[in-house]
């Protein structure tokens, strides 16, 4: 293919490339942005809880609150990408992501404001829990439509690269979260409800959240439109009715089961990993902490490998023997990070950073693939759906371990869920057909 220069370029193909170059940049952007703020209460909030508790408040009753913040996400994502994707299938991709944007950056600045329990009781942890609701509803709405806005933009050869790189910003928000934190941690050590952490240096890296919303806002104003593919393409009434009633129905349930494979994977690869560490391997929080920094870093990089593998061999293939890689290879190098631990940390180390590699890569070409899997008239719909409502089930994975502990020690009982993801993911991608060469601007192309 001939590269025609710059300066001979017409004013129409140069508008056109500065648009594809402007759309690519922002799911970028605003998908490391989305995880960060995502991200925020869970890394940075923790250290500071007593100071929204007070004192007086029982183990169980700051248990119970914790869980709700957890929560009131969890339920508000699904429901924010079904009414965003509804409306941006319907109307455009770019205006409904600009009010997306706006809506969970005034939430999160909203919760640097909060006041802790000596000025307001319990008040201030009631709306924390009422605005991350309202922020997760935003979020679910945001990563619904930049994605696969994106996708749209991008070159069919090029798709699963960029997938990669576009995924692995949840791991680089990660890692700036915590090494802000721990940087934070360190400068005033969260040491109760009075100390300088829980009153006001929390609040430091949710303003920092806003910032980079409100920067988002002014960048996708400035530089992200809709295709002109999506601006001529037939619209559907009701784009969320034909999600569920019509003939893409078994799209989106195959989609459910793979995204519930990766869920319970991403749970068990954060989560579950950075608590045994500590717990079963007896590794000490600074050294976990440091662990569990590198390994999101390698991650990362391994997401736009993994990305460009898929656009080679297909992503049906890429997800069918990826997902035999997570059923051989993950839970061992589990059982054998916890079963070293402490009495060789670096070992440990290199096992835990191969669990996430062999775990979480399979989410590299979810942006491609679930784009490709619902046409035009419910592309938003179905993405956001399909990506956020699958969250659900495998949020309860503590649940899951508690009970096959019971019958099996507690190291097998995470492996055995990590077999179990891999099985759903590989029973997902069998149920899909394969989708690298869909065109994403021809509806006639779609395999349901």
């Amino acid at each position: 293919m001939t590269t025609v220069p710059p300066s001979t370029m017409a004013p129409n193909e140069k508008s056109l490339d500065q648009q594809r170059r402007g759309a690519l940049r922002g799911g970028v952007f605003g998908y490391y942005v989305d995880q960060f703020d995502i991200f925020l209460p869970i890394i940075t909030l923790a250290p500071a809880m007593s100071y929204f508790n007070g004192a007086g408040t029982s183990p169980e009753t700051a248990a119970l609150f914790s869980s709700l913040i957890f929560i009131s996400t969890l339920v508000a994502r699904p429901l924010g990408a079904a009414v965003f994707g509804n409306f941006a299938d319907k109307t455009g991709r770019r205006l409904t992501t600009l009010i997306a944007i706006g809506g969970f950056g005034v939430a999160t600045l909203l919760m640097a404001l909060l006041p802790g329990y000596a000025t307001m009781g319990h008040f201030g942890l009631f709306a924390l829990i009422a605005l991350r609701f309202i922020g997760g509803f935003f979020l679910g709405g945001e990563y619904s439509i930049a994605i696969p806005l994106a996708m749209e933009w991008s070159p069919k050869e090029r798709r699963g690269p960029l997938s990669g790189m576009i995924t692995s910003m949840a791991s680089v928000a990660n890692v700036t979260l915590a090494l802000i934190t721990f940087v934070l941690l360190s400068i005033m050590p969260a040491a109760g409800p009075e100390s300088a952490y829980a009153v006001w240096g929390w609040r430091i890296p949710f303003v920092a959240g806003a910032v980079l919303a409100f920067c988002l806002f002014l960048y996708y104003r400035n530089n992200v439109h809709d295709t002109p593919d999506f601006e001529t393409a037939e619209k559907s009434e009701s784009p969320f009715k034909a999600l569920f009633a019509g003939v893409h129905r078994r799209s989106l349930v195959q989609i459910f089961i793979l995204m519930t494979g990766m869920w319970i994977l991403s749970n068990l690869s954060n989560a579950v990993l950075t608590g045994r560490l500590k717990a079963d391997a007896h590794i000490p929080d600074q050294t976990v902490s440091l662990i569990m920094s590198i390994a999101p870093l390698v991650t990362a990089g391994c997401f736009i490998a993994a990305g460009f593998i898929s656009q080679k061999v297909g992503r049906r293939t890429f997800y069918r023997w990826y997902a035999v890689l997570i059923i051989v290879v993950a839970p061992v190098m589990y059982v054998l990070a916890m079963t070293v631990g402490v009495t060789n940390i670096p070992l440990a180390a290199v096992l835990a950073v191969l669990v996430q590699v062999s775990s979480l890569c399979v989410f590299a070409p979810v942006g491609a693939y679930l784009s490709e899997r619902f046409p035009s008239s419910i592309r938003a719909s179905g993405y956001g759906v399909g990506y956020s409502l699958a969250v659900i089930l495998p949020a309860f994975y503590e649940f899951y371990i508690k009970a096959l502990g019971n019958i099996m020690p507690d190291r097998f009982a995470v492996a055995s869920l990590i077999c179990l993801a891999g099985v759903l993911v590989w029973i997902g991608a069998t149920m899909g057909p394969e989708t690298k060469d869909v065109n994403l601007a021809d509806d006639a192309s779609f395999t349901v």
